[in-house]
């Protein structure tokens, strides 16, 4: 799998600034025999690729059935280890269940259509509040949830109350007071330690019953999480973490230490957990709001400023240290209050090293997005910039920022809008993921380009194609017009799909006059069109010609002008 650059969440880390290679990071909620099919529909971002700074591609590959790991302790490692899983297995078999999901993917190169079901199993654990929690890639795009706790033959009916697909996390609900019956929810404790002692536990593939692996703690960084193609702290361990593992605890001592993820294909049992502060921050985010949020963001992408020259140039004082601004997305508050070229020296009042790393803990460090990360919606944020030779602070207001081009699209149906056989689609990272696994180079160039760097310049933009051509008379010779981006319609420029449909179903002219990529141009005579597309939907068996979204839009739209009359 391939490694990216993060233009998902917080876009101010830049290529040079945070490079991370995890070209094989993958996760693997399923049992063997559905885990290619998961992993093929997996919404990941980029190519497999050692010259690109891309984002990380699908996987079509199953996982080998069973692993065998050998590896020698100290007999005073091993004694407190063992004592450790011992105590693993006694809140395990309380608290952790197995998740069984029936999921179902849209086809994006069909938006109408939905590809076949698919089967897939998971681990999670009971937390206060008679909440499961578990990954969201376990229950991402479902339509079926049953959990089944330890020793028990009966599955249960469970309901996804919320799911933060870029922290790979969700919270499930179960209403049957049979279920919760002796279940002990399991407590958070704090971020483990270099080489401390954890537990993974969990209902991996090989075996039906619970499962218990061992590791210590080799690192704590921030991590591409393949599943929502974001950058947050995360733990890495040399304990096993395989299909059926993800969404398990991992416990160290009596309390969970993170939530099990990803693991690192072809390298010898190195996984990843997500740790207490993220897991926290997705919990309460969910109480405060109702609803999961995201992640707040700077919106900057910034550049590291290790080189001396660069430091003289900007006029950085000896002793003086922080990163240099490249560019700023127009939609967060950070546009509103800093310019490009200056110079972040402090964020919160913590210095920001010229490699843009922050102090954390004893004698560790971390990238300094993961504090903009754990801010809360809409809070303050300090930041102390250098700026034409002048040191000043200023204020930001800290929000989620979506990306120009949505990097996943999960639990919701695309878009499209179908006129005369013209299949109009918003270019999303999905629908370029169906150009199959090497799609950073299968897709077409330009789109990928503008999907993986391009900034949104208004609220609610969108970037419209032309997905396909179904073949008729009427637009015969446009065939080869597909994958285009459109621009404008009768010479008005387009903000995004719903703008595109509300021009033309409200065309009054004889003629509609689409301005494609490449000065390409399209002409249908209006009327004619509007009839040619009845003909092509029932010739393709297609039940709309709008999808859902479209359709209530237009009709709030009228309703709105019914009212206002």
């Amino acid at each position: 799998m391939g490694r990216f650059v993060r233009l998902a969440r917080n876009i101010f880390s830049s290529p040079a600034l945070f490079p991370h290679p995890f070209k094989h990071l993958r996760f693997a909620p399923q049992s063997p025999f559905t885990a290619a099919n998961y992993f093929h529909s997996v919404s990941v971002i980029v190519p497999n690729t050692e010259t690109q700074q891309t984002n990380s591609a699908n996987s079509t590959k199953p996982p080998s059935l069973l692993r065998v790991r050998k590896k020698t302790h100290s007999r005073r490692n091993s004694a407190f280890t063992h004592t450790n899983n011992n105590t693993a297995v006694e809140l395990a078999f309380n608290s952790v269940v197995k998740i069984f999901t029936v999921s179902c993917s849209p086809n994006y190169l069909l938006p109408w259509q939905n590809k076949s079901q698919r089967e897939s199993m998971g681990s999670g654990f009971v937390i206060l509040g008679r909440k499961i929690l578990t990954n969201a890639h376990v229950v991402a795009d479902h339509s079926f949830v049953l959990v089944r706790k330890h020793g028990s033959p009966n599955k249960y009916r469970a309901q996804v109350k919320a799911v933060g697909h870029e922290c790979d996390l969700a919270l499930l609900i179960v209403d049957s007071d049979e279920f919760w019956d002796g279940m002990i929810p399991l407590e958070f404790g704090d971020i483990p330690f270099l080489q401390q002692a954890v537990a993974v536990v969990g209902y991996p593939q090989g075996g039906d019953t619970i499962s218990v692996t061992k590791g210590v703690v080799s690192r704590v960084e921030p991590t591409q999480y393949v599943h929502g193609a974001s950058q947050l702290m995360a733990i890495q361990i040399d304990a096993a973490i395989n299909p059926g593992n993800s969404g398990g605890p991992a416990i160290m001592g009596k309390k969970v230490a993170g939530v099990a993820f990803q693991n690192l294909s072809g390298a010898e049992n190195i996984g990843y957990i997500i740790p207490v502060p993220v897991i926290k921050h997705f919990i309460s985010g969910v109480e405060e709001n109702g609803k999961y949020i995201g992640f707040c963001s700077l919106g900057l992408s910034c550049q590291t400023t290790e080189n001396v020259h660069l430091r003289n140039h900007f006029g950085m004082q000896p002793g003086m240290t922080g990163v240099l601004v490249n560019k700023i997305n127009p939609l967060s508050d950070a546009y509103k209050v800093l310019k490009k070229d200056d110079i972040i020296l402090s964020f919160d009042g913590v210095p920001i090293a010229n490699d843009g790393t922050v102090p954390f803990r004893n004698r560790e460090r971390i990238t300094f997005d993961h504090l903009v990360s754990m801010k809360k919606l809409n809070e303050n944020a300090v930041v102390r910039v250098l700026r034409d030779g002048q040191e000043i602070e200023l204020s930001i207001i800290l929000q989620p920022i979506q990306p120009l081009v949505p990097v996943h699209q999960f639990d919701k149906l695309p878009s499209y809008y179908i006129l005369a056989g013209l299949v109009f689609v918003p270019l999303t990272q999905p629908y370029l993921h169906e150009y199959g696994e090497d799609w950073y180079n299968a897709s077409p160039r330009r789109l990928c380009e503008r999907a993986l760097r391009e900034l949104p310049k208004k609220e609610n933009q969108q970037l419209v194609i032309l997905s396909q051509v179904l073949m008729d008379d009427i637009n015969a010779g446009y065939e080869r017009l597909a994958d285009l981006q459109v621009l404008k319609v009768n010479g008005t420029e387009i903000d995004n799909l719903e703008h595109l449909c509300q021009l033309v179903e409200n065309c009054n002219t004889d003629s509609l006059h689409f301005d494609l990529d490449d000065n390409r141009v399209i002409v249908l005579n209006c009327e004619a069109a509007k009839i040619a597309t009845s003909r092509i939907l029932k010739r393709h068996r297609i039940p709309s010609s709008m999808s859902a979204d479209l359709i209530n839009a237009q009709s709030n739209l009228q309703l709105g002008v019914t009212s206002s009359c």
